[in-house]
């Protein structure tokens, strides 16, 4: 029996160990009591990245990277942006001790580079005289160096052997924007930016920049932080109803670079998950074909990545579907979808007989499996359009396009108590608002266990590590040790290779975390009075009873930066039924055609240049927005996106419809600011 017939059955057939059939869905009417959750009380935890001594003083520890330039100087375009070989030498690892909760005087910094500094330059207390990059505090000549060598998470030498050092500071006052040299004292807000020089590093620019983060003396912790400009105003701590992410959040960005927004580090990001961070992200950047780095001509192939594609595949690496981590692209008429992912299947929802689960266009030494194409746009009497699709080859029965889709935040949705989520769900619409959010139950590939779907399309993954592997399965055809097979019809012959799995689990793990912790921009513009209407509006005509507001995460996660957050995503990653106007003829595991999750809104404000990027001159690019909203990108609006709403969505959408124009554009500036 295979695994798609087992779960069919262990969700509807009666049975001695299965729950009776609920007499509208045909799922057990105690579905919830089936699913096992990721974590729980007994899941191994990282350690914590702040938290209080034995002697009373608060330690907080985060990773850093090199920057190109400074956090406030747009004219530059250069501080979001990754410089080449950022994943060889160029990350750090940074402690800071408050021992002013304990009744000390100071703050002990420390830091612990991956190669030596030639100048271990500590800035801290922003001032912003004369350049937006000036600090009251430059203390490299207090700066106590040690090394080389091997350091532990608590900044220990365990070795002298390696490339390490350390490099300590004490700090025993604050200076204020003014200038003016005070005491240390609770409450203040400390902007640090540890830069990077390195000394006669093997290869690669040696002078790089730190990260500008802000600290909470006395409290603890790293906080997304804002600042007027203008006025040469010193950081401050955002207010925490903006922190979308938690402390994940992002401070606002002010280096001219929304292209690149989707691709930072987590604030909190662990210092132990820094190098593993960017070796993900190579991973992400490298062709599964020859192994090249898609960013800079100056990153050298990634060798353990070349031939991993195909035989069959849709692309050859992550960024190339997921550019900048951002959504696909629309296409035009013709044009192939090769950044999409076009699922396939039979009338029951089982895989193509000659295809699989997915239709793969691209083929190395194999036939490819046909290609699908946008055959026109089609308009509607209302303004609005949707997609009309071309085959080369045999046309599917039943097939289901669907854009690649962003990747912020997918480290915190996963990190959801399964119990969080299903306060929502409302098979049988009890509470009579029209909406009636259903879970999606998928099996896990690494233990079998039923899981709650979170992720894709229709939820059709039940953790972030399945999501990937499917992903490296489907659309590139490369074999993982939790997917070590190929997506073959029973037909099909010659689709894939019989060898198991091929990228290393190492490299999965760091590619996992990568794509887990990277940050999520805060909501921007929060006290602007229309995005405020704005926000009661959509919460008014009822858009917030399938996009959820606010949840917390669990305290469960083994990654100390996704645990006990308060986040806002928008969405309560359940199924519903968006109408016909919205549905293929696909079913998904429990989903219908026409069902869908409900999509996160973080980030969506800036969706439009991530994708599109940047043009122009150096130093002077703008952002050429690409708008692609809705599963297929069918929406070239927020406005758009929200007239397509149906079924469960159609009395939002009357209600949007009935506002007037002004509150109309609240209810989309709101949007733009997340």
């Amino acid at each position: 029996m295979s695994s798609f017939t087992w779960l069919l059955c262990v969700l509807a057939c009666k049975g001695p160990d299965t729950a009776s059939e609920d007499s509208d869905t045909g799922a057990p009417s105690n579905i919830s009591a089936q699913i096992v959750p990721l974590f729980d009380a007994e899941t191994p935890l990282e350690g914590d990245l702040t938290f209080v001594r034995e002697d009373g003083a608060i330690v907080t520890r985060f990773a850093d990277r090199g920057r190109d330039r400074h956090a406030r100087e747009d004219e530059f375009q250069s501080y979001d942006h990754y410089l080449p070989l950022y994943w060889e030498y160029r990350t750090a690892r940074v402690q800071i001790v408050d021992t002013l909760p304990a009744g000390g005087s100071t703050i002990e910094l420390s830091m612990v580079s991956e190669w030596q500094l030639s100048v271990p330059e500590f800035r801290a207390w922003y001032l912003g005289t004369g350049t937006v990059a000036t600090y009251g505090g430059n203390y490299a000549n207090l700066v106590v160096t040690e090394g080389p060598g091997t350091y532990d998470d608590d900044h220990e030498k365990i070795s002298d052997a390696g490339t390490q050092y350390r490099y300590t500071l004490s700090i025993d006052h604050a200076i204020t924007v003014d200038g003016a040299v005070v005491d240390l004292a609770s409450g203040q807000f400390m902007e640090l930016e540890l830069s990077q020089f390195l000394q006669g590093v093997p290869s690669g620019r040696a002078n790089y920049y730190g990260t500008a983060i802000l600290y909470e003396v006395g409290v603890g912790g790293l906080v997304p932080w804002y600042a007027d400009l203008s006025k040469r105003e010193n950081s401050e701590k955002l207010d925490e109803s903006a922190w979308l992410g938690g402390r994940t959040t992002l401070p606002y960005p002010y280096s001219d670079e929304p292209d690149n927004r989707y691709m930072q580090m987590a604030t909190n990001l662990a210092p132990w998950n820094g190098q593993p961070f960017v070796l993900g992200r190579r991973v992400h950047h490298s062709s599964m074909v020859d192994g090249s780095h898609d960013e800079s001509a100056e990153n050298p192939a990634l060798t353990e990545v070349v031939g991993l594609a195909g035989p069959l595949y849709i692309n050859e690496s992550c960024d190339a579907c997921h550019t900048r981590n951002g959504r696909a692209s629309i296409v035009g008429e013709g044009q192939s979808l090769d950044k999409w992912v076009v699922k396939v299947g039979t009338e029951d929802g089982s895989p193509d007989p000659l295809i699989g689960r997915v239709l793969q266009s691209a083929s190395t030494g194999a036939e490819s499996e046909g290609v699908v194409y946008v055959d026109q746009w089609l308009g509607t009497d209302d303004g609005l359009r949707r997609p009309v699709y071309g085959f080369e080859g045999a046309e599917p029965s039943h097939f289901s396009p669907r854009l690649s889709p962003a990747l912020i935040g997918l480290g915190l949705l996963e990190a959801l108590a399964e119990s969080t989520i299903m306060e929502w769900e409302d098979p049988q619409d009890q509470d009579g608002d029209g909406i009636s959010g259903r879970a999606q139950v998928v099996l896990d590939p690494e233990t079998g266990d039923l899981r709650l779907g979170r992720f894709g399309w229709k939820a059709a993954a039940g953790s972030l590590r399945h999501q990937l592997a499917s992903a490296l399965n489907t659309d590139m055809g490369v074999m993982t040790s939790i997917m070590p097979s190929p997506d073959c019809g029973v037909d099909q012959q010659d689709c894939g290779n019989d060898n198991g799995a091929e990228l290393a689990d190492e490299s999965f793990d760091n590619l996992y975390r990568y794509i887990a912790l990277l940050g999520v921009g805060a909501q921007r513009d929060i006290d602007d009075a229309q995005v405020q209407a704005g926000q009661v509006l959509f919460s008014d005509v009822g858009c917030q009873g399938c996009h959820r507001a606010t949840m917390t995460t669990s305290e469960n996660h083994p990654l100390s930066e996704l645990r006990s957050q308060t986040v806002h995503p928008y969405s309560d990653l359940l199924l519903h039924d968006m109408g016909q106007d919205m549905a293929d003829n696909l079913g998904e595991g429990q989903a219908s055609g026409s069902e869908w999750r409900t999509t996160p809104l973080w980030g969506i404000g800036l969706s439009a240049c991530v994708t599109g990027g940047l043009e122009g001159s150096a130093q002077s690019e703008v952002c050429v927005p690409s708008a692609s909203y809705l599963h297929d990108g069918r929406a070239r609006t927020l406005d758009e996106a929200i007239r397509w709403h149906g079924g469960e969505g159609d009395a939002s959408r009357s209600a949007y419809l009935n506002l007037d124009d002004s509150e109309r554009d609240a209810i989309v500036r709101f949007l733009e600011s997340l």
